[in-house]
């Protein structure tokens, strides 16, 4: 399908929406499309890329603002603060509205009631790496390997909390090993420490990885998702290795505040839906890594309440509580 007939669908989308809607969303002032990240990340690049089939479809300025900081409390208060219209959006990925009122104590937002689920928009999947030069080949070699060596056995990942974090807790509980986290400002530097020696292993995104792993130079032992992930499909699940449990995607989700007319939140969802499945967009997303989904507000918010129960207990195991 060329860009044309990409954007007949949007606009279609936009014409086919409840007029109140439509006159709602074109207002004269710009969307803001709300990022709690820095620039240049896989988040920032999936925002800009959904604000812009939105801009065609709504036909106005959709503008992405990064309000980095506080593990993504700047944005969400800014969101809350903003009129319950459409004029403001949330791109939102799953820490902000599952792990961050699980984890920190001085959260004041409760997801589900301060938050207007607009549309799910892609999910990835995470992966277990070691160095290139490891003993281990495989996930079962690496547990093995930390039962005789504890004192080693340490994992890092972008940052404490994380779902990367916790997905090491998983593997040290369904394993009975000794694995101790570290965090890390990144993936890159996690991956670094595992290429010179300083860690034995890392968990971050499949997308993080992989050119590692293709260039030789770190090794993915497993994924964490329910199939293999296409970006490296010669490495097993955690689930085909013997730990059913170990199974957990990130996910990217669009919100709105709460208050916003359902008419605006189901015109940005049928746009976002629509926009994700033409191939131009989900070629894009495939090379970041990411499977674009495209749902409902409904199943967003069941997505969303789904991993807060799924997590929570996951979470306090663990009796981590950031400084």
């Amino acid at each position: 399908m060329r860009v044309a007939r990409v954007l007949c669908l949007l606009l279609a989308v936009a014409a086919a929406a409840p007029a109140g809607a439509l006159a709602q969303s074109q207002s004269k002032h710009p969307v803001r499309m709300l990022v709690p990240l820095p620039t240049g990340g896989q988040s920032d690049v999936v925002a800009r890329l959904i604000a812009t089939v939105l801009r065609e479809s709504l036909g106005q300025p959709v503008v992405v603002e990064n309000r980095p900081g506080a593990s993504g409390r700047i944005a969400v208060d800014a969101l809350k603060s903003a009129p319950a219209d459409g004029s403001a959006l949330l791109f939102a990925p799953v820490a902000v509205p599952v792990f961050v009122p699980l984890v920190f104590k001085d959260v004041n937002y409760d997801p589900e009631k301060d938050l207007a689920p607009i549309s799910q928009v892609s999910r990835y999947w995470f992966a277990f790496v070691v160095a290139a030069d490891h003993p281990a080949r495989t996930l079962a070699e690496f547990v093995a390997w930390a039962k005789a060596n504890a004192a080693r056995a340490t994992y890092g990942t972008p940052g404490a909390g994380s779902l990367p974090h916790y997905l090491g807790v998983m593997l040290r509980q369904s394993a009975g090993i000794e694995l101790v986290h570290v965090a890390y400002k990144g993936a890159a530097a996690a991956g670094a420490d595992v290429i010179s020696g300083q860690i034995a292993a890392a968990v971050s995104a499949v997308s993080d990885f992989a050119p590692l792993h293709r260039a030789g130079r770190l090794r993915i032992l497993a994924v964490s998702g329910a199939e293999r992930s296409p970006l490296v499909p010669a490495v097993p699940t955690f689930r085909e290795q013997g730990y059913p449990a170990i199974e957990a995607s990130g996910w990217h989700g669009v919100y709105a505040p709460a208050g916003t007319p359902k008419r605006v939140i189901d015109q940005y969802s049928a746009a976002i839906a629509a926009a994700v499945q033409t191939p131009e967009l989900r070629d894009k997303l495939a090379a970041l890594g990411l499977e674009p989904t495209g749902t409902t507000p409904e199943g967003l918010a069941a997505i969303t309440a789904n991993d807060i129960e799924r997590w929570r207990p996951i979470v306090k195991a663990t009796g981590f509580a950031p400084e």
